[in-house]
């Protein structure tokens, strides 16, 4: 195989295990698009964010990369087509992917009054590997406006090479012998409702002082993903029993974790897994507090190498697996997207991440007023969670593609009784639905 010369890797390379994943369950009305945005104390300068974003894209070859179907799997190859081009902003942000539109890029760069918003199709690198390219691409557009800005706070250097340490797969590095695949989860509660008309996704975000939120969680003797997972699930249980007090099923969701807390990686690529706090209500009514404990002991205990590293095995295996691998690319990946309605759809009434604050040098902070992030439309008619935090502020949004607004109207009702404030914009038409 030839080599890139921009970091001395294969000019192709396998997907990573998460990335198998995302590009089997790719289809036309689905992909899993994600968007971190910042919100800039100026407007937009498109012509300066243009140069950033050609001078940051060859300090990330993953990024720089169309995906390309082979006879068995997809893989990553270069892409040294023009782009990716600046745009103005759309209506609907996350649309999903096609990847024979756009010169084949897999990141999109819009920009809309003072917001700059980077999407990214998940296959290509999970939110910490984004958030690194999205810090470095920031401070290069602030340069290009002239403003000082160092190679601090996880900004890397535009002028270095990349290291093949950045592209490496975290998965198979870490994948021992050891492995454990979890088997079928119940399943849970869906949370779906009446679906929008195709592609509309509805977006809800939430801003909250991160001092009264860290205050308010610490009451409970939990961190602040825990105490937010806690109330998500409060709310999405008290839902089901207003919809179906008599066939109530367990409450789930998909919390990822970023494994390089407990695996050393440099990688941008993927590199997490997801558990899943779960309230049977089946087994009684739990007050708030019960649920929080719930999720505080059962995040303790899942969480921790031993069992990360088990369970990335056994994911490893089973896309290493021999059967699998000649098994052609059209008979495998709709075998796969069932496996993934089954074990990652069906088990799961929703999503919430927390990537968690968003760290700038000085010299940058004055020159970002917030962050925002929001996940793409679900498989089905749901909303996911996402926050993000920068300074005091943070950003929770909700977005899917429901016309109801049961779930986020609850959640941020919810915090305004513990007594946070918190401050409501949604792109809806329609917003006094959403009125506390």
């Amino acid at each position: 195989m030839a080599k890139d010369r921009r970091g001395g890797k294969p000019e192709w390379y396998p997907l990573d295990n998460a990335g198998v994943l995302y590009s089997a369950i790719q289809k036309e009305n689905y992909s899993a698009i994600y968007r971190f945005s910042a919100v800039m104390a100026a407007p937009v300068d498109p012509d300066a964010l243009q140069r950033a974003v050609e001078r940051t894209m060859p300090r990330f070859p993953s990024f720089a990369v169309r995906i390309k179907r082979g006879a068995f799997w997809h893989y990553f190859e270069p892409n040294h087509a023009a782009g990716p081009f600046v745009k103005p902003d759309i209506a609907n942000p996350c649309q999903p992917v096609r990847f024979q539109e756009d010169n084949g890029w897999l990141v999109r760069f819009y920009y809309y009054e003072t917001r700059i918003s980077l999407e990214v199709f998940h296959a290509v690198s999970d939110g910490a590997g984004a958030l690194v390219f999205f810090k470095t691409l920031l401070a290069v557009y602030l340069r290009e406006l002239g403003h000082i800005i160092p190679n601090t706070c996880g900004i890397l250097d535009v002028d270095e090479p990349p290291r093949p340490e950045e592209r490496e797969d975290a998965y198979e590095r870490y994948a021992t012998v050891k492995a454990r695949r979890s088997g079928l989860e119940k399943k849970a509660y869906p949370n779906t409702g009446t679906p929008e008309p195709f592609y509309t996704l509805n977006v809800t975000m939430g801003f909250l002082p991160v001092d009264q939120l860290k205050a308010r969680a610490k009451g409970y003797g939990v961190s602040i993903t825990e105490y937010l997972t806690a109330v998500l699930l409060k709310v999405i249980v008290d839902k089901q029993h207003r919809e179906r007090p008599r066939r109530e099923k367990p409450v789930a969701l998909a919390i990822p974790i970023n494994l390089r807390a407990w695996f050393p990686s440099e990688t941008l690529r993927n590199f997490i897994l997801t558990v899943r706090p779960c309230i049977d209500p089946s087994l009684g009514e739990y007050t708030f507090a019960e649920v929080v404990s719930q999720v505080h002991h059962f995040l303790r205990l899942n969480i921790n190498r031993q069992q990360m590293q088990a369970l990335l095995t056994g994911n490893v295996k089973f896309t290493t697996n021999r059967l699998l691998q000649i098994v052609p690319i059209v008979l495998k990946n709709p075998v796969m997207a069932l496996g993934y309605r089954l074990s990652g759809v069906r088990p799961y009434s929703g999503t919430y991440t927390n990537p968690g604050p968003f760290p700038v040098p000085e010299e940058m902070a004055p020159h970002i007023r917030r962050m925002e992030v929001i996940l793409g439309q679900a498989t089905n008619p749901r909303v996911h969670c996402a926050s993000i935090s920068y300074g005091n502020t943070m950003e929770i949004t909700f977005a899917g593609t429901l016309q109801e607004t049961d779930t986020e109207r609850d959640f941020f009702r919810f915090l305004v009784r513990e007594g946070i404030p918190v401050k409501v914009e949604s792109n809806r038409t329609v917003r006094s639905e959403l009125m506390f």
